[in-house]
């Protein structure tokens, strides 16, 4: 029978959870992972689907910087995490763009060289470009990493330098849809983050997708010797003595550990705790979450014209209006994805994939029953795709559908049910924990709610937690 003891048990295997639980095994502490699903990954899963793999989160990983580049993101965490950065095995992005007005009039190119960039915003705006490059400096020198950083508004600090409504809302598109959970506006640190990993470093995938990520991240963890129990989540943490006490998981049985650290989510983590912290979680909620629709093609993007972009920041109106969706779904602005257009260094996907993200609302698609709730995933499908198309390179319908393999599509109910996160919100909590404390002694937070973005950022979240709540000494901060 297995102890029912750790020095640490970690609630969650997605990025974070196993991050940190790789930093600690790897410092001799008995670590447990509790899943409560049969999958790792958490919000960066995958899934198959009638004999295909799809990645739930991973458009691309961010932060990307090419071999060599000393002190990035990337660099810490192969380093702390004992990566070679070949087992990653990352192919990095051809180009990506902002696109705005009804059609795309506006449009900023970026690559994974931050030049592109540049130039792109002092021949559109020049009447910015002071400001831009203050700003950019501005984002170089800022410590984004300090755990005890007080919130500042970024719409506030942008302000501050870039004048021009158009480009202050291209500037914000992209680094609120792959990583804010506020409406309208972001804590400066955060948009500070997301800028470094969108802009000034960049975007790859390997071939195989998010799943490669995810075997390294379970076999370092099984080699440094950690447990990991899939299907067993934790149902109820009791307390006793300003600690988290014992751990009651799904099958009733208990464990108890001397730190737990929760990836599971601030309001998700407090309406475990027993007595339950609803009003402290109730505070704490986010409200935005996704629909994503997927397309699997026969050909590659390629052939109608759409190979040249990887990933596109799309938004037709005066203003962009970052906030949840008012129907169903919001088809204003979104997120376009080509997993094909990565330099694979001469291979290539089997099949073309075309990935539409936008805003929805988690209240207008929990309760549906079945029959209308798929009705539903039919007509925005639809919708969405045809708002997405308008920013590509015309191809006609009867083309594209001669080509069409299969589709699929989540919603804001599918990321309740996989992830656990309140009303879907696939970022979390607006208002992160960046010292990753609570109420407990003993309990920590670690992953979105944290506060460090994107998958790079997930898995320094669960290493900094990991290191500065158990390993504390200097053996943990190497």
């Amino acid at each position: 029978m297995k102890a029912t003891h750790y020095d640490a048990a970690i609630i969650g295997a997605g990025m974070s959870g196993l991050a940190a639980g790789i930093r600690l095994a790897h410092f001799g502490k008995k670590v447990c992972i509790f899943e409560r699903h049969n999958a790792p990954g958490g919000l960066n899963s995958f899934y198959s689907l009638a004999g295909r793999k799809f990645d739930v989160g991973l458009h691309a990983l961010t932060n990307y910087v090419p071999p060599g580049v000393k002190g990035t993101p990337l660099g810490k965490l192969l380093r702390q995490l004992r990566i070679d950065r070949e087992e990653f095995a990352l192919c990095p992005q051809k180009q990506s763009k902002i696109s705005f007005g009804p059609r795309g009039g506006t449009t900023l190119r970026f690559t994974n060289d931050f030049a592109v960039l540049d130039a792109e915003v002092a021949a559109r705006f020049p009447a910015q470009a002071d400001g831009w490059r203050a700003l950019v400096q501005v984002v170089k020198t800022y410590d984004d990493v300090s755990l005890d950083a007080q919130p500042v508004s970024a719409r506030e600090v942008v302000g501050r330098h870039i004048t021009d409504p158009l480009l202050t809302d291209m500037l914000f598109c992209p680094v609120m849809y792959y990583g804010s959970a506020q409406e309208r506006d972001m804590e400066f640190g955060q948009f500070v983050i997301m800028f470094k990993a969108l802009f000034l470093e960049g975007f790859a995938r390997p071939l195989d997708g998010v799943r490669v990520i995810i075997r390294v991240l379970l076999e370092k963890f099984r080699q440094a010797g950690g447990e990991r129990r899939m299907k067993c989540g934790v149902s109820r943490i009791i307390e006793h003595a300003g600690r988290a006490a014992v751990l009651v998981l799904d099958d009733g049985s208990e464990v108890t550990a001397e730190h737990v650290i929760s990836s599971a989510g601030y309001p998700e983590t407090m309406r475990l705790c027993e007595p339950a912290h609803a009003a402290e979680a109730d505070a704490n909620t986010g409200a935005l979450s996704f629909t994503e629709t997927i397309s699997v093609f026969k050909q590659p993007p390629a052939t109608w014209g759409w190979g040249d972009d990887t990933i596109i920041f799309f938004n037709d109106s005066e203003r962009f209006d970052y906030v949840r969706a008012a129907a169903q779904v919001d088809t204003r602005s979104g997120v376009i994805c080509f997993p094909n257009n990565f330099d694979y260094a001469g291979a290539q996907l089997p099949e073309g994939l075309f990935r539409v993200t936008c805003l929805a609302n988690y209240a207008a698609w929990a309760g549906l029953p079945e029959e209308q709730y798929q009705a539903d995933k039919r007509r925005w499908f639809a919708d969405i795709q045809r708002s997405a198309r308008r920013f590509l390179p015309s191809v006609d319908d009867a083309t594209l559908a001669a080509n069409l393999v299969t589709t699929d599509m989540f919603t804001p109910r599918t990321v309740r049910k996989f992830t656990g996160h309140c009303n879907g919100a696939i970022y979390g909590a607006p208002r992160k924990i960046r010292h990753g404390r609570t109420h407990l002694s003993n309990l920590y937070l670690c992953g979105t709610d944290q506060g460090f973005l994107g998958i790079i950022g997930a898995m320094l979240s669960g290493i900094s937690m990991a290191n500065y709540h158990v390993l504390q000494g200097s053996a943990g901060r190497g």
